[in-house]
């Protein structure tokens, strides 16, 4: 399975595949039916808390890198979700965010996560 990220602005292409809305808000300036998206993935996204101690500063992100895994490795739901993912075996998954960083954001950090839940599951 090929995962990638791509901010919920981008349009949608052919080659995006499943389409999960990873963020815990919904994306400003976006309706609802404007969005082309096969799930939204609150249990995947970073707490609250978590998500305002980083505050999309740079200097944050390495803190809140471990602080977001040991929630995604400690969530029995984000675990779950990743394990109906492999059984879904998508040829590509599309990880969409709304921050403006492409560089320091919660999707970068699920994106490794995620290909390691589906590495773990073919063993």
């Amino acid at each position: 399975m090929n995962v990638q990220i791509k901010r919920v602005y981008e349009p949608a292409e052919p080659g995006d595949g499943m389409r999960i809305l990873v963020d815990r808000l919904w994306p400003r300036g976006i309706k609802k039916v404007d969005l082309k998206m096969d799930d939204w993935a609150k249990v995947l996204a970073p707490s609250t808390d978590a998500r305002k101690e980083f505050g999309h500063k740079a200097e944050n992100f390495d803190r809140f890198k471990t602080r977001y895994l040991a929630e995604l490795n400690s969530n029995p739901e984000a675990i779950a979700y990743a394990q109906k993912l492999r059984e879904a075996n998508p040829q590509t998954l599309t990880l969409l965010y709304a921050a403006r960083d492409p560089k320091i954001n919660h999707a970068i950090i699920l994106k490794e996560w995620l290909e390691k839940q589906m590495e773990a599951g073919e063993s």
